[in-house]
């Protein structure tokens, strides 16, 4: 990179917000292309901030992906939303992610009114735009801008449509300075926090009802016992033995099933192999444990 180009390079940190299940996982995978954040077809997947960045020749952009927005009285989802806040404070940008296939614009609107009323700007991306007819969406664009959004891109982040030019538009937005992290870099999230979030998404791929939402994985042990092979010891918590036993299945047959595809993940991704072991207890409701919760949110951070 010559002087010139240093002198216009763009660098800062973008929120990606909006409510539960409006794919913002999906598009941070699809702007840093790599599996940074789980993906289901289940809402309310992310717990915490996810931090992935991208960067070109041109911007070095540090995404962060957030819970989605609702209201709850339970102490984790309280804790999801101070987390989603938290990141809203932080970022040099704030993009509000709609999904246009199911419209509630008001909702929207006031969300994204009470995330940026500290001045910061933002940019709306209308998301899942391949399953909305043109007809239907152009009156949508135009509530959005006379709500006074000035920048208002439609995407698919399952098809990519539309990312490039909404990922050029957080660019235009960030203030210049030097890149923070090195070019090859795609999170700063360290590898235990990802070995949870992997096991945490064959939970969800493979449980259903409120056992994904009654589960938190906790990695006890991480040990390098060699550059080719690395032990992971892993409890599951559930808030009740009913959902232990729909964990473990019969015979073990879950818990097991579970454990293969989170072992195939992981050396997938870290290209090397992995001895995982996992344990299930019952912590009744857990969710609603404000101690509990805070003894185990910094465990993979850092």
């Amino acid at each position: 990179m010559n002087d010139s180009e240093k002198t216009s390079f763009k660098c800062g940190y973008c929120a990606i917000m909006g409510r539960p299940n409006a794919g913002k996982s999906t598009l941070l995978n699809q702007l840093c292309g790599d599996m940074v954040a789980i993906v289901t077809d289940k809402p309310q997947t992310t717990r915490d901030s996810i931090t992935a960045i991208k960067t070109t020749d041109k911007h070095q952009i540090i995404f962060l992906d957030t819970p989605g927005l609702h209201e709850s009285s339970k102490a984790l989802n309280k804790k999801m939303a101070r987390t989603a806040e938290e990141s809203a404070e932080s970022a040099d940008v704030l993009l509000f992610l709609c999904d246009a296939s199911r419209e509630q614009f008001q909702t929207d609107l006031a969300l994204a009114q009470k995330l940026s009323a500290g001045g910061k700007p933002l940019l709306v991306a209308l998301n899942k735009t391949d399953s909305v007819r043109k007809e239907n969406l152009l009156p949508l664009i135009k509530k959005w801008a006379d709500a006074g959004v000035g920048t208002i891109v439609p995407i698919s982040a399952k098809t990519g449509n539309g990312v490039p030019e909404l990922e050029k538009e957080i660019s235009s937005m960030l203030p210049e300075g030097p890149a923070l992290y090195p070019e090859d870099m795609i999170t700063d999230q360290r590898e235990r926090f990802l070995a949870s979030e992997i096991i945490r998404s064959k939970i969800m791929l493979f449980t259903h009802m409120e056992v994904p939402y009654s589960s938190m994985v906790s990695v006890e042990e991480y040990k390098e016992r060699s550059q080719a092979l690395t032990a992971v010891k892993a409890i599951i918590y559930v808030e009740k033995e009913s959902q232990k036993g729909i964990l473990i299945g019969a015979g073990g047959s879950m818990i097991k099933r579970i454990g293969k595809a989170s072992r195939e993940d992981l050396e997938k991704r870290f290209g090397r192999k992995f001895f995982l072991e996992l344990e299930v207890k019952t912590r009744k409701d857990w969710t609603s444990d404000a101690k509990f919760l805070k003894r185990h949110e910094s465990d993979y951070k850092g």
